[in-house]
């Protein structure tokens, strides 16, 4: 009995801390967007700077994780949970990673002269961010079933992607002085599509957590 406590408090302990990188990861995503949309570099630096924190954190779950395995050697179900944590934790930071991208390409922006905005990386953004976010609700309630409706919704982050990238090629050849700027955008819309196939990577992740079963490329 004092075993499984023990055993208990440490997963409990442990889903709080990926929750916590998770919840890290999609601040620095929304600061960036907001430090890029609204032209402030003091935002996008704070990123930059808050990132060796959620390395940090990054670092404890995975010292975490090794312990538990060897402590505890947790069976089955509960196997699986410091499994998918330790593989999970790492996607969370190299969001955060991309998050850092976006925000070094705001303060590169914000020192130009400012383009007309577009709604389609705006819509990137939140789509990005929503998913993150249902991507964690669905590891928070261990919910396969949600997991995999939010694996669907990375097609829309595709499309979305296409749409910038063919926009943003267009304004490149019409008005080429704003080329420069141009490409840097289109390397901020291709971060916000690696961090839509990241979610997809802690969705799959929960529905091994939760079923035992791979779905990796199999949707």
């Amino acid at each position: 009995m004092e075993y499984h406590r023990h055993l208990d408090d440490e997963l409990n302990s442990l889903r709080d801390r990926v929750l916590l990188l998770g919840g890290e990861a999609e601040a620095a995503l929304q600061k960036a967007m907001h430090s890029l949309m609204d032209r402030d570099s003091d935002l996008a630096r704070g990123v930059l700077n808050h990132d060796d924190a959620i390395d940090r954190i990054e670092v404890e779950i995975d010292r975490q994780c090794i312990d538990i395995i060897a402590l505890r050697q947790p069976a089955a179900r509960d196997l699986r949970f410091v499994i998918s944590v330790a593989k999970m934790a790492p996607v969370l930071e190299r969001i955060a990673d991309h998050a850092c991208n976006i925000a070094r390409a705001a303060i590169d922006l914000n020192n130009e002269p400012e383009l007309k905005q577009n709604i389609e990386l705006r819509q990137m953004a939140e789509q990005a961010s929503a998913m993150l976010r249902a991507a964690l609700d669905a590891f928070t309630s261990n919910d396969a079933l949600e997991a995999r409706e939010v694996i669907k919704r990375d097609i829309d982050i595709n499309e979305l992607y296409n749409r910038v990238f063919h926009n943003l090629i267009e304004r490149m050849v019409s008005e080429p002085s704003t080329a420069s700027r141009d490409a840097r955008l289109i390397f901020v819309a291709k971060h916000l599509e690696r961090i839509g196939d990241y979610v997809t990577d802690i969705c799959e992740l929960t529905v091994y957590m939760a079923e035992a079963a791979f779905i990796k490329h199999s949707n």
